[in-house]
């Protein structure tokens, strides 16, 4: 808990990130945010001072970021603007905002089918979609609950991770927690605190006369399916098929070229979900994937590496700090947890329930 508002927290993430780019708040000409109120980015600029030429407030849920970063990179290509700030801020856990069943309205229509049984949203409905994976493929709660293990142990090497000194654990412990929303233990699902995160973007020319090492947005890739859980086309393929491969083939790259994936985990079955439909193991082979040690810090797949939405920080929208964990791994700065020669990462973004899909893939400036 901070005890600061949205607006608080999103002037700290705005203007460490610009800092660290060796801007200032002047320079920025283009602004995305979401999450503050019905006018997001207008609201900050007002209170930033700014009167930016572009601005988006888009609101994708947990992908929203990376839908951002695609729409910035075109707005400087297009000239529309010249240096673009990506922020966000929840106060959630101070203000005691976070309410199961506020991710869908209840007075859509397609909420007909889903209300009056009263699923806890969006856990059950992601829960849902672990069952199915269960049912069809043999998944087991041990399998996703590597996921959580190996999530505290890249926490435990991120001093700023919310779980950094609360220890390791197994996956019997995730197994034991309590059961939320079957099969979903405690364990399996994200935090819930404050936080949040911004990252920054100019054109190639302008950053390679900044202080820090230019990442390059080597491409970009989006999908929608639906909004309620009654009206996904199949519980076990995600739009994330279709977000990665189109970012896969503007960047001209494949999964095979990905050293490092910052994948959203808002629960453990969204990563294992995830992790399939971007083509990193074939569908149904989630839960095999994970296991072994792959995904924890001396595996061969490293992911989410300062202890993701489940043990480092999940405010309310993580797609931000997917973003900006990459590029602190691109740019060999994550301390501890670095993973060595990173050229290539992949940011992928998840909102809704299951709903919304960015894939961003990011690569060092040689």
């Amino acid at each position: 808990m901070t005890g600061c508002s949205i607006y608080q927290l999103q002037t700290q993430a705005a203007l460490a990130a610009l800092d660290e780019a060796g801007l200032c708040m002047a320079d920025v000409d283009g602004l995305a945010t979401t999450g503050v109120e019905r006018f997001s980015a207008t609201a900050m600029a007002e209170y930033w001072g700014l009167e930016p030429a572009w601005v988006s407030s888009t609101m994708e849920g947990g992908a929203s970021f990376e839908f951002m970063v695609s729409d910035a990179v075109d707005a400087i290509r297009s000239k529309r603007c010249d240096v673009a700030l990506i922020s966000y801020g929840s106060n959630q856990r101070s203000a005691a905002a976070r309410r199961l069943g506020g991710v869908v309205q209840a007075h859509t229509p397609a909420t007909q089918y889903e209300t009056p049984y009263g699923v806890l949203s969006p856990l059950s409905l992601y829960a849902m979609a672990a069952q199915r994976h269960f049912h069809e493929y043999g998944t087991t709660s041990e399998q996703l609950a590597e996921i959580a293990v190996a999530a505290r142990e890249w926490a435990l090497l991120n001093p700023k991770a919310y779980r950094y000194g609360s220890g390791p654990i197994t996956v019997e412990d995730v197994t034991a927690s309590p059961m939320i929303s079957t099969p979903l233990h405690r364990l399996d699902c994200c935090l819930v605190v404050d936080g949040g995160g911004a990252v920054v973007l100019t054109t190639l020319d302008r950053a390679r006369d900044l202080p820090k090492t230019p990442i390059r947005v080597l491409g970009c890739g989006q999908s929608t399916t639906h909004i309620t859980m009654s009206q996904i086309p199949d519980l076990t393929r995600t739009g994330a098929v279709d977000s990665g491969a189109r970012a896969f083939a503007e960047a001209g790259l494949g999964p095979d070229d990905v050293d490092i994936a910052e994948v959203y985990d808002s629960f453990t079955i969204t990563v294992l979900l995830s992790l399939e439909a971007l083509g990193f193991c074939a569908r149904g082979e989630g839960g095999a994937f994970v296991e072994g040690g792959r995904i924890r810090p001396e595996g061969s797949f490293p992911l989410n590496t300062n202890g993701g939405g489940l043990s480092y920080c999940h405010p309310g929208m993580y797609g931000v700090l997917l973003l900006v964990e990459a590029v602190r791994q691109l740019r060999g700065e994550a301390g501890k947890r670095q993973v060595p020669g990173v050229e290539v990462a992949l940011a992928h973004g998840t909102g809704g329930i299951l709903s919304t899909h960015g894939t961003v893939l990011l690569g060092v400036d040689r």
